[in-house]
């Protein structure tokens, strides 16, 4: 269960620490105090979307924390499941909300949203205002039912998903290869053009870097010419400006001395390795010269090959090694179109085959669905009698879809009569707010029950309701607190004269801001509360002694 909430800069709230019990802790107010922010919290651990203007004026940072104490084993073994280590049995849930980003934390450990979402669905639920008016919408019937069977549904569901994603896989198939032959024979004109264009140009590995090298060289023909010819002079023994002359004359000048020191001939040897290079070089060099060709000719076809290449890479890839797989994949293609019967025929097979695991599966899963319904029907009527609803039909239509879908293919409706000797009809064609609120009390109690969710919060779960109903709501909610904890914000005095523990809300001003303060109620502090919300505005001795007699006769 939920043993304590703290709530820091968020909104109205300054700073709050809450100690919730066991069984029913009910949160009163007056409108506008506050109440919807503290629900508001506990949504945002619960994944709910968070944002900037949720931060109090002057305040950096939001935080929210929820402090459970986990005793259900089932629930242990789910957070576990998730990754999730109790500490002494207790798991600490908290958010961070900052400009533009938060930070969740479980156990001290950042977390992603939807681990602590997860983490955060095994310990409560949160029925909030409006919530109820979802009963009308046929998907979200679905889905309850779902839910209260999850333990074979579930699994069912699974399998159908798969089977409609192979479905769907080979309808997609199907339908791409159900094309007219005028449309086969363009494709096969198109596929043959480029793939021929590609052949036709048989291309090379590395071509293109060899002809863009020889490209580059044939281009600057002229300067490489000029150029090696001023090295061949600079460095030559054909001019008296030539290296390999002055080399020349620097061994002989040299020679002529070192007799006279011993150390000059290493001096003379290495200018003799000098000459002997620029010896090599220049062979070298006029060996370069007499190969080289720059005739137009070879020019023009160098240049006439890369612009073909070039405009195959634009078409068809970045390399020669692209454009030869795209050739490829498109030979592939034009294979494919070749045998199209064949191909057509096998589509065909798989989709009527997938088509008719699909059926199974999805028959396998209504079957489910129908038995659970029986034994939801019972439990809602029996619910639903609870409540005030005194001679009550309830039952659950199925309706095949016309298409299948990732569900199954069941459309189902929830219809009620709530008169002695009228049909059953669809619930938003009979029901007022106040009997959708108590509709959705009586299914949260069921599927709490059902998935052993510790702690159940109710928003003015009382909305539209007044007099012995309210009386008998309270009743209910007291109930599902005798095995659950109950945490409920309500106006109605009835339900709130039940707590275990009761607090009050209080809107203030503080330094002249408006701050959102909660109070644990003593029995004197309950009893002028309830007599608040029985007087109004003024409080009466009146309303005192009836709200000392509410107290009094409170289960």
């Amino acid at each position: 269960m939920l043993i304590h909430l703290h709530v820091k800069n968020l909104a109205l709230i300054e700073d709050i620490e809450v100690e919730f019990g066991p069984g029913l802790n009910i949160l009163t107010g007056e409108t506008g105090a506050g109440k919807s922010i503290l629900l508001g919290s506990m949504q945002l651990i619960l994944g709910g979307r968070s944002t900037k203007d949720m931060i109090r004026a002057g305040a950096s940072y939001a935080l929210v924390e929820l402090l459970f104490q986990v005793e259900n084993p089932r629930v242990q073994e789910a957070l576990k499941e998730l990754g999730t280590e109790l500490e002494d049995g207790q798991i600490l849930l908290a958010r961070k909300i900052m400009d533009g980003r938060s930070i969740n934390k479980i156990n001290g450990e950042t977390c992603t949203v939807s681990q602590m979402k997860e983490a955060a669905s095994c310990l409560l639920d949160i029925h909030g205002q409006h919530e109820h008016q979802s009963l009308l919408y046929q998907d979200k019937q679905l889905e309850i039912l779902d839910a209260y069977g999850k333990k074979q549904i579930y699994p069912a569901k699974t399998r159908v998903y798969e089977a409609y994603r192979e479905y769907r896989k080979y309808m997609q198939e199907f339908k791409a290869l159900d094309t007219d032959e005028e449309q086969r024979n363009r494709e096969r004109a198109f596929l043959e053009f480029e793939i021929n264009e590609i052949e036709s140009a048989q291309l090379r590995p590395s071509e293109d870097e060899e002809l863009e090298t020889l490209y580059r060289k044939l281009n600057n023909g002229k300067k490489i010419l000029e150029t090696l010819q001023s090295v061949r002079d600079l460095t030559g023994y054909d001019s008296a400006q030539g290296a390999g002359d002055a080399v020349g004359m620097a061994i002989r000048e040299l020679t002529r001395v070192t007799e006279f020191d011993s150390q000059l001939e290493s001096m003379s040897g290495t200018l003799q390795e000098v000459d002997s290079l620029l010896n090599d070089f220049n062979r070298e060099l006029s060996s370069y010269v007499e190969d080289l060709c720059f005739d137009e000719e070879t020019f023009f076809e160098t240049e006439k090959r890369l612009d073909l290449i070039n405009n195959l890479k634009a078409k068809y890839g970045q390399s020669i090694e692209e454009i030869q797989k795209y050739a490829q994949h498109q030979q592939q293609k034009l294979e494919d179109i070749d045998r199209y019967e064949e191909r057509f025929e096998e589509a065909r097979q798989n989709l009527t085959k997938s088509q008719k695991n699909l059926e199974e599966v999805s028959n396998v899963l209504s079957e489910i669905r129908k038995e659970y319904s029986k034994t939801l029907t019972e439990k809602i009527i029996e619910g639903l009698k609870d409540l005030n609803f005194l001679d009550v039909q309830f039952g659950i239509d199925f309706r095949r879809r016309e298409e299948y879908t990732s569900g199954g293919f069941d459309e189902i409706e929830y219809k009620i009569s709530t008169n002695p000797g009228e049909s059953m009809k669809p619930l938003g064609r009979i029901v007022s707010g106040g009997e959708l609120s108590r509709i959705m009390l009586a299914l949260k109690a069921i599927l709490a029950d059902r998935d052993q969710i510790e702690t159940l919060i109710f928003d003015e779960i009382d909305t539209g309701i007044s007099g012995r109903t309210a009386q008998m709501v309270a009743n209910k909610l007291d109930s599902i607190a005798n095995k659950r904890q109950v945490i409920c914000i309500t106006h109605l005095p009835q339900i709130a004269a039940m707590a275990k523990k009761h607090f009050g809300i209080i809107k203030s001003i503080k330094n002249n801001k408006t701050v959102t303060s909660i109070t644990e109620l003593d029995y004197d502090g309950s009893v002028m509360e309830l007599a608040r919300m029985l007087g109004g505005d003024s409080i009466t001795e009146t309303a005192v002694s009836n709200a000392r007699e509410l107290k009094r006769y409170t289960p």
